[in-house]
């Protein structure tokens, strides 16, 4: 058998010889004289293309007709100039070869002289034409290298170097004129495919005045220039850089020099190009997608498709790095087996052949350089430009996803597609080349090793293949984790956006460890998830390390058995090729993890772009010139569920004429808010025609107020017009407010305008649509959050003054507005059910008086009360205004409470706090201590140190014992040999196993203990964290910055020391050979060392910028999609797009230049390690014969070779552990947030009855936000008997919800104290506190999930409990009504239910906790005044001998209290029983309560038409 084996390879070389010596030998000249013809056939072919109309010139000639008009030249660029030389240089060449052949001075492979001359005319001509081409270009200023003349320089290189490069080295004679022609002519090639792959001529236009700018492509609109304003290339430095710039990356070295002097700055850091903005990416995008859903239809396809379409040029361009860069990675393993037979024959050949050999390695790592650097950035841009692309497109999906897609997508669920899920496509465009190179790689090396091992060679081929078939099923299993991995991320993520934008509800509620428990249970399904894919991918590793080692085995076995020779150089080459076979071993699982992670996101992405957006002919749009009717509805039904058993509304028929005032009222849930949306066009139309003319402008119910200034959020948009704001802003009762802010309008608002009372936000809200000079206003419940006297100023001034001419369609739960309406819309069940002006609809008495009814008893009960104290006299129109300005200047207008000062700081949101400088010592030992004490870090670097020793020393075994020659003997059997090799291969990758377990291990504990520590910091963080602070900075950490720790943290900084073992080893084989490579090793080690310390300081600014940056992408997001009903009404999609737009190249910035900055100094250290293997090649072929071993030298290139990677590797390893480093540096800042007092104080729990009693006293009580602002409260001194109702009225700014803040301790006092029944609140546990009062927000918050879960979330009630209180608070038919019953589906933020149904909800919860004392902040402002009067009636019962603190703006809701506070100014005003007040006429309650009766008798004619 074997001798079977041996014959047959035997034959094999036989006939290959054969065929090279009749076929190869003039291949060369054959090809030469072909492709001058191929190219002359396919340019005849195109002209009579062109000339029949079938192609035309792209526009050049537009280009230049254009330059020729003007009166410019045109500068000539380095790329040009290369490429004239090197034309004209190859011409030389060539002639000067026909010179010798004439002398015969040619000694040529091919025997044919007709074939040698031929060829050599040919190319000489060919190049003779090229360089005339060349010069024409500058002539016709072309924008591009013509396509023909790019495809024949790279087909010249190819030729060149596939047999010039051969012929060269293969020689073993002194090099001749001939050779060195045809290196010069390689070289020459080598620059034209550099210049041609890229393109572009560089021709700058130079204008009278001096100025330079790039010649603009021909094809470029008007629309492309003014898309590309804000990002011109002028102003960027990579847009501007020459060739030679591109390929060394100096273009960005004025940002190296300015990043070493100082750290950098925003304003530092220059503009991408404009191919790289968002803007241009996201339209490039767009008509890719749009073009190929058409052709495809629905389905995940068309996505998959238009990503290719969109990046397949930019990414062949990297592919032709990626295949080139593979191909010349292997010529040095290709020729340490010629290396060795020069060391062993040195005698008998030429230093010129040795040094040809050393240049060979030098040229093909160099090429091998400068095409990695290139692909890689080539890759990386690419993805940023996918990143851009895909996150606007995202962000312009959410502004039109219907209510039922915003339902079944929650805000934390498409965050996490813009934020992870496109990460994890833009990595996979870095992975997509390695599917080129694959192929490429596996070839090469068989080919070498079937070169120097013959038959062994398929055995080295079957064993790799096997192991990457154990890829499949361990990739698909990979797949289930991350998907299991992505659907649990998001689980964790939406209830933690859910959670932080209702932290003070859980506060108040005391439910913060509840929902703290949820997270972390959720974040335990996570952390399931993750180990799973982290033990797979460590026994992964396991395999992929032991492959190379196993493949050497089984190959050398195989040669063994066949009977191979396995000398010195044969075996070094195979090892050397053997490693160079890990790089496609190591990186197919890799790319399969990759392809998993890519697959399951772009489904994810692609799903959701398919989601369903809001109808775009629901509403028929007109202009308003010449329309009598503003909104008319025909037959329409409409339902916010897609398949309704019964529409939600339903026979709507409504006509608004031109400046019409529409009031719409009714119960709560009777569809009132629909109306508005159906003619807003954002609930469904199943039926009938909606039509609108004219401009709109929408006030939600629930205020939506954006991140800025007060101006910003009133102009939206629009240009300042200094006395039309001014107008604005006095109609909407804002002027007070402004006086008090320390900026006036220019006072900053917090996030979801956290720091701004619910009446400020909402006359906010009223202005932004007051400027906006519509032509049709729908207001959706206005008045519900402010106090009386503003809701009449509000009326009067603004609907009936400033918008006397428009129409107006306001939704009001008070009567008070109803009678000055020209119609109103009494809606129930979904319908119209009664339509007219107040007095015909008085008199229909079929279901309004009703709701005129409950509004007449409470304002009977205010003045039965009144008249009880004294007599009530009808006043004139001059004491109601005598009243009105008494109340004005007694009074502040509203304001926050956390705002009201005049000296407080106008920007409450700071910029995020970015660190300066090195990142600290002790945030890498706080990481790598946390688990075990550190306890696992040496034992990583014991195994993987075991590793590179056991690997050392097996492949020195093999160089040692192996024969230098074939006719030389072993100095061992070859099986014992072999067998040593094997055992010391197995022990090695035992250790990569230990490795990689204890790596997974330490790495994910300290993941979960850095996440728990976070997560518990921020439930205990005071509120004032959360007002200053965006949700989008928390939500960035704990998604982005926490999934670095989870999968990437403990990698990167284990390659670290894997690397820097590797290098040592390296290093120290290299000096074993030659002890002088560490004198030239030494100062290139100290020029690396420099160029990582220039490096560091602008790549750690770079990349931290690039972190602070993501957050506003995710924060504008989620405003975004929060106000997006608003965003659509008033037309404004195009300018949030723009500003998503610019956040996104703000991002981009930082980030290319990041990406670049690495690409910069990985050129530089791999031609700095060049320079060393270089110095230590020309060493070894210097050294006299027998100074060393030719085996063991042969060892020393076989690791020399990847010297250049492993030394690029060990910087950028640390720089890349240094960025990712920032992750933990910023998750460890919010580790250490200022903590709230602590929830249970053992040593002063209260008694299990407390509060038993429900007494409050407040003692010389002051309240302050911060050390060095004013009191907001001042010396509150009072108490509240138990058992009683007591009122806090006053304007909002007066301090009422700061009181109520500072009983629950969200604000703790600085003087004075709190007791609860003989118990000092201060001095006990937030969760005993806060566990033992109830409340009922102004703000209602419902949580995703079910109705029993809201009102009873800590699971303490029965359902017979709950059924109770739904019925006592109204909704009981309500939820009966639904399929689930209390299962019934609350989406986010309870966008599913209206206010009132919310408010409605809070009051169940209050109902089933039955504290002993119980805070009501406006609890029925949303809901209509008959239900509000039942609502009264049942607190009244539920808490009748409880304390109830009350504050409303609604005074027949106090008008009934035992006592009434009157705050103003943050100070006691009054505090007396309501009948005491009122007997003073002088007193604050008793203006209140006038105003009050009085604006009610004005709105509704006379107090007899109310009766």
């Amino acid at each position: 058998m074997f001798k079977l084996f041996s014959s047959a390879e035997t034959c094999f070389h036989l006939m290959r010889t054969q065929w090279l010596q009749q076929n190869s030998l003039c291949l060369k000249e054959r090809i030469s004289m072909a492709m001058p013809v191929a190219f002359l056939a396919f340019y005849v072919t195109h002209l009579a293309l062109k000339w029949f109309g079938v192609v035309r010139n792209r526009g050049y000639n537009d280009v230049e007709e254009d330059l020729k008009k003007q009166s410019i030249t045109v500068k000539q660029s380095f790329s040009y100039n290369i490429s004239l030389i090197c034309s004209v240089s190859i011409f030389g060449t060539h002639c000067f070869i026909l010179l010798l052949l004439f002398r015969d001075s040619v000694v040529s492979w091919c025997d044919s002289s007709v074939s040698v001359f031929s060829a050599e005319v040919s190319q000489a001509f060919s190049w003779l034409i090229v360089s005339v081409v060349v010069v024409k270009i500058r002539e016709k200023r072309l924008v591009k290298f013509p396509w023909m003349l790019r495809s024949w320089w790279l087909c010249s290189f190819i030729l060149s170097f596939a047999f010039d490069a051969h012929f060269i080295t293969s020689k073993h004679k002194p090099l001749g004129f001939q050779d060195y022609a045809d290196l010069t002519g390689l070289l020459a090639s080598l620059f034209l495919l550099a210049v041609s792959i890229r393109g572009q001529t560089g021709f700058r236009l130079l204008e009278a005045n001096g100025i330079t700018e790039p010649l603009l492509l021909g094809g470029e609109t008007e629309q492309d220039k003014k898309d590309s304003s804000s990002s011109s290339s002028s102003t960027s430095p990579y847009g501007n850089a020459t060739l030679f710039q591109r390929v060394t990356f100096s273009w960005i070295n004025p940002l190296f020099s300015l990043g070493y002097k100082r750290p950098l700055g925003k304003e530092d850091v220059p503009d991408i190009d404009v191919k790289d903005s968002a803007r241009f990416c996201s339209h490039a995008f767009d008509q890719k997608l749009k073009t190929t859903k058409e052709e495809e239809g629905p389905g995940n396809a068309f996505f998959y498709k238009s990503v290719l379409r969109y990046v397949w040029r930019k990414a062949a361009i990297n592919a032709v790095f990626a295949v080139v860069n593979a191909s010349t990675a292997y010529i040095g393993p290709y020729l340490i087996n010629d290396f060795v037979v020069f060391l062993s024959e040195k005698q008998s050949q030429s230093l010129n052949h040795g040094y040809l050999l050393a240049l060979g390695f030098l040229s093909a790592k160099i090429v091998e350089t400068v095409t990695q650097r290139q692909w890689i950035f080539g890759a990386r841009q690419l993805g940023m430009r996918l990143r851009a692309a895909l996150i606007s497109h995202i962000y312009q999906k959410g502004l039109l996803l219907s209510s039922q897609s915003r339902q079944s997508h929650t805000s934390g669920e498409i965050i996490n597609y813009m934020s992870v899920d496109v990460q994890r496509i833009t990595d996979f465009i870095w992975y997509v080349n390695t599917i080129w190179m694959l192929p490429i790689q596996i070839l090469s090396a068989i080919y070498i090793l079937q070169k120097h091992l013959g038959l062994g060679a398929l055995a080295a081929l079957v064993t790799t293949f096997m192991v990457m078939a154990c890829n499949y099923p361990l990739t698909k299993l990979q797949r289930n984790y991350q998907s299991d991995i992505m659907n649990a991320k998001d689980d964790r993520m939406k209830a933690t956006s859910e959670i932080l934008k209702n932290m003070k509800i859980l506060k108040l509620q005391a439910w913060d460890n509840q929902f703290l428990n949820k997270v972390k249970t959720l974040r335990k399904k996570e952390y399931d998830c993750l180990w799973k894919s982290l033990r797979l991918q460590a026994f992964t590793t396991f395999i992929l390390w032991g492959a190379p080692s196993l493949i050497s085995v089984v190959t050398f076995v195989t040669c063994m058995l066949l009977g191979v020779k396995l000398t010195a150089g044969a075996v070094l080459s195979a090892l050397a090729t053997f490693q160079m076979l890990q790089s496609p071993i190591f990186g197919l699982p890799d790319l399969l993890s990759a392809l998993v992670q890519c697959k399951v996101s772009a489904d994810r992405i692609a799903s959701y772009l398919q989601q369903s957006e809001t109808q775009k002919d629901a509403v028929e749009y007109s202009s308003n010139d010449h329309a009598e009717l503003s909104i008319e509805i025909e037959n329409g039904a409409f339902s916010w569920e897609p398949e309704p058993s019964r529409p939600t509304l339903d026979e709507i028929e409504l006509k608004v004429k031109r400046g019409m005032k529409v009031a719409v009222c009714g119960a709560v849930g009777s569809g009132k808010s629909s109306l508005l949306s159906s003619i807003l066009g954002e609930i469904q139309k199943l039926k009938g025609t909606v039509r609108v003319s004219g401009k709109q402008a929408y006030v939600p119910q629930s205020p939506w107020i954006l991140s800025g200034t007060i101006r910003d959020n009133i102009l939206f948009g629009s240009i300042y017009e200094s006395e039309k704001y001014e107008r604005t802003v006095k109609a909407c009762a804002l002027i007070k407010d402004f006086e008090l802010f320390s900026n006036g309008d220019l006072t900053e608002i917090g996030e979801r305008g956290i720091n701004m009372s619910g009446g400020q936000k909402q006359r906010i809200q009223i202005a932004r649509a007051v400027y906006q000079n519509a032509d049709i206003y729908l207001l959706d419940d206005p008045f519900s959050a402010v106090d009386a006297h503003t809701g009449r100023q509000l009326f009067e001034d603004c609907l009936m003054g400033i918008l006397k001419e428009k129409t107006v369609l306001y939704v009001t739960h008070q009567v008070e507005f109803l009678p000055a309406a020209d119609l109103i819309l009494v809606m129930q069940n979904g319908r119209v059910m009664q339509a007219g002006k107040f007095e015909e609809l008085l008199k229909q008495n079929i279901g309004f008086e009703v709701l005129v009814g409950a509004h007449n008893v409470a304002l009977d009960s205010i003045l039965s009360i009144e008249k009880s104290s004294r007599n009530f006299k009808d006043k004139s129109k001059d004491d109601i205004a005598s009243i009105s300005e008494s109340l004005q200047t007694q009074c502040d207008s509203e304001h926050n409470i956390s705002t009201e000062n005049k000296k407080k700081e106008a920007k409450l949101v700071q910029d995020e706090e970015i660190e300066k400088g090195v990142i600290g010592k002790e945030v890498y030992m706080a990481y790598l201590t946390t688990v075990k004490g550190g306890l696992l870090v040496p034992l990583i670097i014991l195994a993987q140190s075991c590793f590179q020793m056991l690997q050392i020393a097996s492949n020195y075994w093999m160089a040692w014992t192996a024969p230098p020659t074939a006719e030389s003997t072993p100095k061992l059997r070859m099986d014992r040999i072999l067998l040593v090799y094997a055992l010391l291969a197995a022990g090695s990758s035992l250790c990569v196993l230990a490795r990689t377990i204890l790596v997974a291990i330490g790495g994910l504990l300290t993941a979960e203990t850095f996440f728990s520590r976070m997560l518990c910091s921020i439930f205990r963080a005071p509120m004032s964290f959360f007002d200053s602070t965006p949700t989008g900075r928390i939500l960035n950490r704990a998604s982005t910055d926490q999934s670095v720790l989870d999968l990437e943290m403990a990698v990167r900084l284990g390659w670290c020391a894997f690397s820097i073992i590797q290098i040592v080893g390296t290093i120290f084989v290299m000096s074993q050979v030659a002890w002088q490579v560490c004198v030239i090793f030494l100062p290139v080690a100290i020029a690396c060392v420099f160029y990582q310390r220039y490096y560091t300081p602008t790549a750690r600014e770079l990349s931290r910028m690039s972190g602070v940056e993501r957050a506003p992408i995710l924060h504008h997001f989620a405003e975004s999609l929060a106000g997006a009903t608003t965003i659509r009404a008033f037309d404004q999609r195009e300018r949030f797009i723009s500003s998503n737009l610019i956040l996104i190249d703000s991002h981009s910035r930082p980030w290319f230049h990041v990406a670049s900055a690495m690409e910069w100094l990985s050129f530089r250290l791999n031609l700095l390690s060049h320079f060393v293997f270089a110095f230590s090649l020309v060493l070894l072929v210097t050294l006299p014969e027998g100074v060393i071993n030719p085996s063991i030298a042969g060892l020393g290139v076989t690791y020399g070779l990847s010297l250049n990677v492993l030394q690029a590797t060990v910087i950028w390893n640390i720089c890349n552990a240094e960025n990712k480093m920032i992750s933990v540096e910023r998750i460890l800042q919010y580790s250490k947030i200022p903590s709230e007092a602590p929830l249970v104080i053992d040593d002063h729990r209260p008694l299990d009855n407390w509060p038993n009693v429900g007494s409050i006293v407040f003692r010389d009580l002051q309240v302050r936000y911060a050390e060095h602002f004013p009191a907001v409260l001042k010396n509150i001194t009072c108490e509240f008997p138990g058992g009683k109702k007591i009122g806090v009225v006053g304007r909002t700014g007066s301090g009422k919800s700061t009181l109520i803040q500072a009983l629950f301790r969200i604000v703790e006092p600085s003087q004075g104290t709190i007791v609860i029944d003989n118990v000092d609140i201060t001095k006990i546990g937030l969760h005993d506190l806060r566990s033992r009062l109830g409340i009922i927000p102004q703000d209602p918050a419902l949580f995703d999930g079910t109705i029993r879960l809201n009102l009873d979330p800590l699971a303490q009630y029965t359902d017979r409990e709950i059924w109770e209180a739904l019925d006592k608070c109204q909704l009981g038919e309500i939820i009966r009504a639904k399929d689930k019953k209390l299962d019934a589906t609350v989406v986010e933020n309870g966008e599913n239910w209206s206010v009132g149904q919310r408010q409605l909800v809070c009051l169940g919860r209050v109902l089933l906790k039955k504290s002993n004392i119980l805070v009501l902040d406006e609890a029925t402002a949303s809901v209509d005044s008959a239900t509000d009067g039942v609502i009264q009636k049942i607190i009244s019962q539920e808490f009748k001998d409880r304390t109830v603190v009350t504050i409303a703006h609604r005074i027949h809701t106090v008008i009934e209290s035992d006592l009434v506070l009157v705050l103003s100014d943050g100070r006691i005003a009054e505090f007396d029983s309501p009948a005491k007040l009122l007997q003073r006429e002088d007193s604050f309650f008793s203006k209140l309560i006038k105003e009050y009766s009085l604006s009610s008798n004005h709105f509704t004619g006379s107090n007899d038409l109310l009766s």
